[in-house]
Order: structure tokens, then C-alpha cells, then sequence
């Protein structure tokens, strides 16, 4: 079968206004921050699960390599296609329907192309929360949230994606539907496959469907904002909060001054009060009960500031003061291109182990290319640091860029050191894939390999992703 007939026949699967070709292409061949730019000869857009099965049967008859994409908003490679022309795109977003929700037993069932922003819709429509929250929230996908095991602020408190999946819908690669969407709590009847699934970037089967855990929705929140000298001093605010509040404490960020400069430049605002700091922590109480937990992060403000752990703490009053604090976070990556080119990890260590690592990588940071600007922030409260690196004043970006490989060396070496992870929420995607033998075990490399071998033995799916020559 010819590619023109192969594409003729997805057509009649799917139809043509659901058929992208040529030029009206573009937009899902590029990922946002412009690393990956590939080709297709199509992007093709199912609208149900049999739909999908049915294109990939018809891939898996020409050996042709299919690349799930959701909102494309990736960092690291797994949702575009390579340059070669001869991946086809499948985009699940036409797939967006809530199919069922259950607020006595906390659950929902909704297809993988709505968004998250629409699941969370869902989940408050029947007073629930769905506590994934990420930037892009508008336009990220469930499908590929589940597919990359996206974290996001609320991991602290309730975990990363891979921990609200009850049950999955999958297309295997010979085009067979596991219907594994249970919304059981408890069921040990063997394998946990959805968990197979989940974190997988696309690479074993194609989610269409989940049924995910929805939470009881917080009823009193409370912001604080704090500036420290150091990351020691910012471990210690965050271990007095978890030592007074517990599991209320759901968000733990950590912000260098530099990064809250640009931050505040972009959003063409001043610093916060207490401009003098080195660092700064945003610590966020909630509770699902009608208690004051702004007196209680009060409480613990005093004993950080009496302690000497902080400097300064400004309080959120309200929902637009609350806001206002969280923009600066939430504009710190896009805020760096102000600073010119960056070189980006998304990596993790041990909690206790931040303020070292921080030290050592930016003295790596440092001895690789010397005047770099590093603007480490992130999830202080479970471990995850966006060790950023802004290249030197007055260097040539594109020379700064060149180094990319040089100082991912140099900053995964420190992350082995300390017994991390060099992805720790965006995925591996085809950015990571050659790195992983220098960080995992062959015996963890073989499993994988044989995992990818029964699932796919053609290679079909986002071959090259995760595992590096996977075809």
C-alpha cells in the first residue's frame, strides 16, 4: 500500500474535514519552544475510540509510525514528528467528551483530547476538584497529561497524574481496545496495566479514555510569600509549615531573586516588598474544611520570621492579592526569554537534598560556561527543581545554545551525585531518550526494552521517544 493510498483510506475512516494535509499542517509540527520542528504527510483527527483502532490497524499494515499528540504543549520532543516525513500525526482532540461523573464516589470518566482546564470545569460542576493544575490548562490534553505523568503545583499534597488513574481506555498497537476504565478503589485482580499506560509518552498504546479520582474542593485557602537570604533557609520555612500544618500545605515553590525580576518585568509590576532577598518561598494552606487557615500560616510566618528563616512575608488577603502572588511563579519560564537564550532541566533530588544541589549545579553551571545565569526554582515541597540557565550577558544566544549538551553533562552529573532524576515532569521525549543509559540501570533499560517489544514489536508507536532507536 502506497502512502496516497494509505492516507485515502484514513480518510474514509475518518473524513476529510477531519484530515490535515500541506501547509495547515504547521501547527502540530512544531513544539512551542521551537527544539523540534518535523514533517508529516498528515495529521489525522478521530473522533472515537474505534476510529482511532481503526487508523491504527491500517498504520500497522504499512509498518507506518504514528504519533499521538494532545495539546501540544510538550517540552522534550514526544508529541511532534520527526523530520523524516514518514510519521503521521493522530491528534485526540476532537475526542473530548465527559462521559460519565460521580460525585458520591469522587470519579469521573472523560475522554483523553479534552483539556484540562474542561476536566476541572467538570469536576467543580458537581463541587468536586481534579487537582492536576498546570500552566497551559487551557490547551494540555487528559490524554497527554496521563501520557507524560505531568506534575504540576499539587504534587506536594496529592501526587503527580499517575496517582488519579482508577481505570484507562487503550489502543493497543495491532489496533485491539482495552477497556480497562473501572472506577474501583480497590480491585487486585492481577497486573496494575493502567499504570503501564500512564507515564508510557505514547510509546506502548494510545490512551482515549480515563476514569480518574476527584477530591473534596478546598474551602479555605491561604498565600503567604516569603523572602529568605538562602535554599537552606527556604528547607526550613517549608519544614516548619509541613511541621504546623501537615497536609494542608499543598504548594511549596522556591524563586530566586533573579528569576522574581524578570517575573516582575514581564508582568510589568514591581517586586514584591522585601526586594533584598536572595530567595523567595510561596507557601499555599488549603483546607477542605471552614477553618482559618490564614491564621495558621500567620502563626507559622511568625515563627519564621522570630526563627530567622525568613526576612520578610507578604500575605495574600484575598482571591486577586492570592492571584497577584502566584504570577510571578507562573511567569518565571516564559519570563526568562527576557534574559536571552536558556537552557532548561527538569529535574528532581531529594528534598533535603535542594539546597546542595542547587549549590553544586550552579558551580557547574558555572565552570561550563563561565557568566551564565542560573534561575533554579520550582516544587521545593516534593524535590522537582527547573534548574534554568540563562546565557551571559552580551553572549551570542545561539553560541550559548550550542553548549546545551555541555551543560546538561554537567548539571546531570550532579543530579546522579544526588540520587535524582533528570525527568522529573515533562517526560523524556526524543530530547532525553539518549541520555537514559547514563542514568539508568541495563537491568531497568532491558525491562523497558522488552516491555516496548511485546507491546509494539513493529515500533509503530512514537518510535525514537523514550527509548532511543526503539524501531
Amino acid at each position: 500500500m502506497t502512502q496516497h493510498h494509505l492516507i485515502q483510506r484514513i480518510q474514509a475512516v475518518v473524513g476529510a474535514e477531519n484530515l490535515i494535509t500541506g501547509e495547515q499542517a504547521e501547527p502540530y509540527l512544531k513544539e512551542r519552544r521551537g527544539l523540534f520542528h518535523g514533517r508529516t504527510s498528515a495529521v489525522v483527527k478521530p473522533g472515537s475510540t474505534e476510529e482511532v483502532a481503526a487508523v491504527v490497524k491500517l498504520a500497522r499494515e504499512t509498518l507506518t509510525p504514528i504519533v499521538p499528540q494532545g495539546g501540544n504543549t510538550g517540552l522534550v520532543g514526544g508529541a511532534v514528528p520527526d523530520e523524516s516525513g514518514a510519521e503521521i500525526v493522530l491528534s485526540m482532540t476532537r475526542m473530548n467528551r465527559l462521559r460519565a461523573i460521580d460525585p458520591d464516589g469522587n470519579t469521573m470518566v472523560i475522554e483523553a483530547g479534552a483539556t484540562l482546564a474542561e476536566a476541572r470545569q467538570a469536576a467543580e460542576s458537581v463541587d468536586r476538584f481534579y487537582p492536576l493544575t498546570l500552566a497551559p490548562e487551557k490547551f494540555c490534553t487528559i490524554g497527554g497529561n496521563l501520557a507524560s505523568n505531568a506534575g504540576g503545583l499539587n504534587v506536594l499534597a496529592y501526587g503527580s497524574a499517575r496517582d488519579f488513574v482508577l481505570g484507562l481506555e487503550v489502543v493497543l498497537a495491532d489496533g485491539r481496545i482495552w477497556n480497562g476504565l473501572r472506577t474501583l478503589r480497590k480491585d487486585n485482580t492481577g497486573y496494575d496495566l493502567k499504570h503501564v499506560f500512564t507515564g508510557s509518552e505514547g510509546t506502548l498504546g494510545i490512551i482515549t479514555a480515563a476514569a480518574l479520582k476527584l477530591f473534596s474542593r478546598p474551602r479555605a485557602t491561604a498565600t503567604a510569600l516569603f523572602g529568605v537570604p538562602t535554599p537552606e533557609h527556604a528547607l526550613a520555612v517549608f519544614r516548619r509549615a509541613r511541621g504546623e500544618a501537615g497536609p494542608e500545605v499543598t504548594a511549596a515553590e522556591i524563586i530566586p531573586l533573579f528569576g522574581m525580576e524578570l517575573a516582575a518585568q514581564k508582568l510589568g509590576r514591581p517586586l514584591p516588598r522585601g526586594t533584598d532577598c536572595a530567595w523567595y518561598v510561596l507557601i499555599e494552606l488549603n483546607s477542605v474544611m471552614q477553618h482559618d487557615v490564614g491564621a495558621v500560616l500567620k502563626r507559622i510566618a511568625r515563627g519564621a520570621l522570630d526563627g530567622g528563616e525568613a526576612v520578610h512575608c507578604a500575605f495574600a488577603e484575598d482571591a486577586r492579592e492570592r492571584a497577584w502572588l502566584w504570577d510571578y511563579r507562573e511567569t518565571m519560564s516564559d519570563a526568562q526569554g527576557l534574559a536571552g537564550a536558556s537552557i532548561k532541566h527538569d529535574v528532581s533530588v531529594p528534598v533535603r537534598d535542594i539546597p546542595a544541589f542547587v549549590r553544586d549545579a550552579t558551580e557547574a553551571a558555572l565552570r561550563t560556561v563561565p557568566g551564565c545565569r542560573p534561575c533554579p526554582f520550582g516544587h521545593l515541597g516534593d524535590g522537582n527543581v527547573h534548574f534554568n540557565i540563562s546565557q551571559p550577558e552580551g553572549m551570542d544566544g545561539a553560541a550559548f545554545i550550542a553548549r546545551w549538551h555541555d551543560m546538561n553533562a554537567a548539571v546531570h552529573d550532579v543530579v546522579t551525585r544526588y540520587n535524582g532524576s533528570i525527568a522529573a515532569e515533562h517526560g523524556v521525549g526524543r530530547l532525553k531518550a539518549s541520555l537514559l543509559p547514563g542514568v539508568k540501570s541495563e537491568v531497568e533499560l532491558e525491562l523497558m526494552r522488552t516491555l516496548k517489544h511485546a507491546l509494539d514489536p513493529d515500533g509503530i508507536l512514537n518510535p525514537g521517544v523514550v527509548l532511543a532507536n526503539s524501531r
